[in-house]
């Protein structure tokens, strides 16, 4: 079975989060879960994380946004990956100080 755009964004993200020795994990949201939340969520030397995997020109939704909004309002780095920034997940999971990583983020 062929791979989707998303699937290879996800597949070359979590290559790097294990390489990092990041604890992560795909949160299932359908049911009892929380809607809107991120493709992966994790911690990096003690530092949250949630992150949105997108392929191609696909956008965020509010319920998204609201989402990583309040993630980095508590203080974890909050990102939207795709094909253009998939390789940088180190780089990404750096200090941003509670503040949405803004450039990784796709255009709205």
């Amino acid at each position: 079975m062929a791979m989707t755009p998303e699937g290879k964004v996800k597949k070359k993200i979590v290559e790097q989060l294990k390489t990092l020795g990041c604890y992560y994990f795909f949160p299932a949201t359908g049911g009892y879960g929380k809607s809107g939340v991120p493709d992966i969520v994790g911690c990096y030397k003690g530092r949250f994380f949630g992150i949105e995997c997108k392929a191609g020109k696909n956008k965020t939704t509010a319920l998204q946004d609201n989402n990583l909004s309040a993630i980095a309002l508590a203080g974890g780095v909050a990102a939207v990956v795709n094909e253009l920034n998939m390789h940088d997940i180190e780089e990404l999971l750096g200090d941003h100080n509670g503040e949405v990583a803004k450039t990784w983020q796709t255009d709205h």
